[in-house]
Order: structure tokens, then sequence, then C-alpha cells
């Protein structure tokens, strides 16, 4: 049985990653894992962070481009004020 993968499979980050005018930022001393941003990002810049925080979670870090800035990830965040989404606006 050796090869055998149990576990949730690890979502792997998109190696065609485009360039946008967005970026996230994430408090990670107030993340708790809950994971529910990396589930809705559709660009797949988000991952969990190697380190623990001081209540003992790993962190969602964000990638550090290819962000849209759709915000759904803030939305869909149970902790208020831990995502921050910041898209450019064009000048006219």
């Amino acid at each position: 049985m050796s090869g055998l993968n149990v576990g949730t499979p690890k979502k792997e980050t998109n190696p065609t990653v485009k360039k946008h005018n967005a970026r996230v930022e994430i408090n990670g001393e107030l993340c708790k894992e809950c994971l529910l941003c990396i589930e809705a990002c559709a660009p797949d810049v988000l991952k969990v962070s190697d380190t623990l925080n001081k209540m003992g979670y790993h962190p969602v870090e964000y990638i550090g481009e290819g962000c849209t800035g759709c915000g759904v990830c803030f939305y869909v965040c149970p902790e208020p004020g831990t995502i921050k989404v910041y898209k450019k606006i064009k000048a006219a």
C-alpha cells in the first residue's frame, strides 16, 4: 500500500498565475485555520503557512501574486479584520 495518499489532498498552486493589480493582506495572528478562504479562492493564490501563530494555528498566507481582487476570501472569512483585499484603480 505504499504510495497511497491518505487524507485531504493538498491544493497545488496554479503555475500559470496571471499578473493582476490586486493583493491580499492576511493578519496571521487572527487566522484560525478554517481554510474557507482557500476553498473560495478561484485564482488559487492562498496557502497554509508552515509556521504557527500565537494561538497554535497554521495561518493562511498570500503567495504574493495573482490576486484578482474579487474579495471572496474577505467575505467568507468568519474572523472580522483578518483579511483585507486591495485593488488598484486605474486613473481615468
